[in-house]
């Protein structure tokens, strides 16, 4: 209400389900755990927004307006044409991003009214705007595949991540930071599982056992009494000594 604009749909269900988000994890280095990975999303009241007001408390401050380059190119052919700091669009922070740069909601039509059509671009630190996704929900799934690893926006930036990003990034996301390397060899992260042997179901088959030969009675008995006959002549010869 206070900047006449209304949320979209999936940002808007996702504040109705909790009020921001954040994860961090760590690693051990010498039995001493590293803050690395950190996923933020600012909550409703800290979702403040940017270029309304002076960086300074000086009354004749600059603002981000002040400080925006017009001559950067504008919807030159896929790009996007880039949010801008003063009247015409409106710009709220998602993810301060630990100070390497801002993650934004935009509103880039703001006048007469403002637009609903929102997108998700990336400030970095010398005020240039990289375009990230056209949605929320698209940009949530990026924050997750990418682990919250250090500078993982600079991903989408012409100059890329830090070398030693890089390394986090060769350690915990090899294919993303080496797309030339996927697309130049295809058929080597391509999963070649075979489901039908892996759930085929195995027919063990059955051990017969085999049967010892049953004796006929007479031969027990015959064996019986054979037996009592050699017990019998033991005794006698016993005797007789």
């Amino acid at each position: 209400q206070k900047n006449s604009c209304v949320l979209p749909e999936d940002l808007k269900n996702f504040y109705l389900m909790t009020d921001g988000f954040q994860m961090t994890w760590s690693v051990k280095t010498d039995d001493t755990p590293m803050p690395l990975g950190s996923m933020v999303i600012n909550s409703v009241s800290k979702l403040c927004r940017l270029g309304g007001s002076s960086m300074y408390t000086l009354p004749s401050a600059p603002t981000l307006a002040d400080l925006e380059d017009d001559t950067d190119e504008e919807g030159n052919g896929d790009k996007p044409e880039k949010p801008h700091f003063d009247s015409r669009s409106l710009i709220f922070e998602l993810d301060p991003c630990n100070g390497n740069g801002k993650v934004c909601l935009v509103y880039k039509h703001a006048e007469p009214v403002v637009s609903p059509d929102t997108e998700i671009w990336f400030l970095d630190r010398a005020l240039y705007w990289h375009f990230l996704t056209k949605t929320f929900t698209a940009y949530y799934r990026l924050l997750i595949t990418h682990l919250g690893l250090p500078q993982w926006q600079y991903a989408f930036t012409s100059y890329g991540v830090s070398p030693q990003a890089k390394q986090w990034f060769n350690m915990y996301k090899p294919i993303t930071i080496n797309t030339a390397l996927l697309s130049e060899e295809a058929d080597s992260f391509v999963n070649k599982l075979d489901p039908n042997k892996v759930f085929k179901s195995k027919n063990k088959t059955p051990v017969l056992k085999k049967k010892q030969p049953s004796q006929p009675p007479g031969s027990q008995k015959s064996h019986t009494s054979m037996t009592s006959a050699k017990t019998s002549s033991v005794a006698g010869n016993s005797s007789r000594k």
